[in-house]
């Protein structure tokens, strides 16, 4: 159990602390790209896990979790070796590689969702998984904070070539970078991230368990199998829809944020300090979020993440110059508690036979609201923009639509889930303290 829960978590903090993270829609724009270009990306990106997301947690079932997570580590050393070695210059070159880079890190996202997870949950011997799993979830969201500090700090330093000027200074040597060396500064360091990811990965062991798959039926036969018993089951598809309403809002923001941060005049500079502070936030979030899995209802919980979301949205509307940045701390601290309430809640509920095709299932929600929003996202901009004007003029009025959309979105959920959810909610989740 040790070993693999070891492991896993450091799969997880090599696979998604990224060197680019802090200036993921600068670094886009700097190759040449625009942001309708960006927001097309952001659903190339979101419809490849789409079409693969179930598929590889089915086949993480049958065949192994631990190839799964293999096989999503190489794809992130080919999507990173594509951005990091393509010429510069051709506007259609750069997009269509970026194009394939997404297609492939989509991939690699779907072969390792669910299969990691799975893989680590059914580590954990069965009568300890429900009590042992919100301590590993605290564990990796912590360590999750604190790689991030160092991904946003140092991502955002190497790409900023006055300040490797200066330290090189101070160090007695004469600095001459410019912007297009340092260009891809963050892309190389990922890409040997990835590769520490494929040693990790290569090290996990599969845990020993009762597949209990029929072998006269195909895989897409145990995927409709899946998918039936998610229907049949009310309250994890709650949990499940429940995710989507808020995962696919709060992301949409999170990948725009460093153009949100040019908005309200933020140097680019301090993009990495930003990203550390909330990533430091974050580490305060597991806490939190284990001791309201432990002591309040499933009901309670997710209503602090929708409260949290829709301030978090109003005041983005706003746009405040300078000041506008606290408002990303909503953002870090809901994503925070959605994705522990989602994965312990969701995990609680499945039986490991068909764990990573569930965990799958959720995946592929998630994403296809993305894709949704994102693509809805991108014909607003694109409606938005005036001939002539200028991409951030139309981000900013976008922004004003997005606190509507959420809540539109949100009253749909409730309104399903009253007249079809509430009275399947266990209760064990409605009074934790008392069970």
């Amino acid at each position: 159990m040790n070993r693999n829960i070891h492991l896993f978590i450091a799969f997880r903090l090599l696979f998604n602390a990224r060197f680019y993270y802090p200036i993921f829609a600068v670094i886009q724009l700097d190759y040449g790209l625009t942001m309708p270009q960006f927001a097309i990306l952001n659903a190339i990106w979101a419809v490849s896990i789409v079409l693969l997301e179930v598929p590889s947690g089915a086949l993480a079932d049958r065949i192994g979790r631990k190839r799964m997570v293999v096989l999503a580590s190489v794809l992130m050393v080919l999507e990173m070796a594509l951005i990091a070695f393509v010429p510069l210059g051709n506007v259609t070159l750069v997009f269509w590689v970026w194009v394939i880079n997404r297609v492939l890190s989509g991939a690699a996202e779907a072969a390792a969702s669910g299969a990691d997870e799975a893989l680590a949950y059914d580590s954990i011997p069965e009568e300890d998984q429900k009590i042992l799993w919100p301590g590993v979830l605290s564990r990796l969201m912590t360590l999750s904070s604190l790689a991030f500090v160092v991904a946003m700090l140092v991502g955002a330093a190497v790409y900023d070539p006055a300040f490797l000027n200066r330290v090189i200074g101070c160090l007695g040597g004469e600095g001459n970078f410019d912007k297009e060396t340092v260009l891809r500064f963050p892309v190389y360091l990922t890409l040997a991230t990835a590769i520490c990811a494929v040693i990790v990965s290569l090290a996990m062991r599969e845990p020993e368990r009762d597949s209990g798959h029929d072998e006269s039926c195909s895989m897409w036969g145990e995927i409709f199998e899946v998918g039936k018993w998610i229907l049949q089951k009310p309250f994890v598809y709650a949990i499940i829809l429940a995710a989507l309403v808020h995962d696919s809002v709060v992301r949409l923001f999170l990948t725009s944020s460093s153009e949100y941060y040019r908005l309200i005049d933020i140097p680019v500079a301090w993009f990495g300090p930003i990203g550390a502070a909330l990533a430091g936030v974050g580490i305060f979030v597991p806490k939190i979020a284990e001791w309201l899995v432990r002591h309040r209802s499933i009901r309670n919980n997710y209503s602090i993440v929708s409260i949290v979301t829709i301030i978090g949205l109003i005041g983005l509307a706003f746009a405040f110059p300078i000041w506008g940045v606290l408002i990303a701390i909503f953002f870090r601290f809901g994503m925070g508690l959605l994705n522990f309430f989602t994965s312990n809640y969701l995990n609680a509920e499945v039986d490991s036979r068909r764990r990573a095709t569930v965990l799958s299932f959720r995946g592929l929600a998630l994403n296809v609201g993305f894709g949704v929003v994102s693509g809805m996202y991108a014909l607003l901009l694109a409606g938005l923009r005036e001939e002539g004007e200028e991409s951030i003029s139309a981000f900013r009025e976008s922004l004003y639509w997005l606190p509507g959309f959420f809540l539109i979105m949100l009253a749909a959920y409730l309104i399903w889930f009253f007249r079809r959810a509430n009275r399947e909610v266990p209760n064990e989740h409605v009074h934790p303290r008392e069970h």
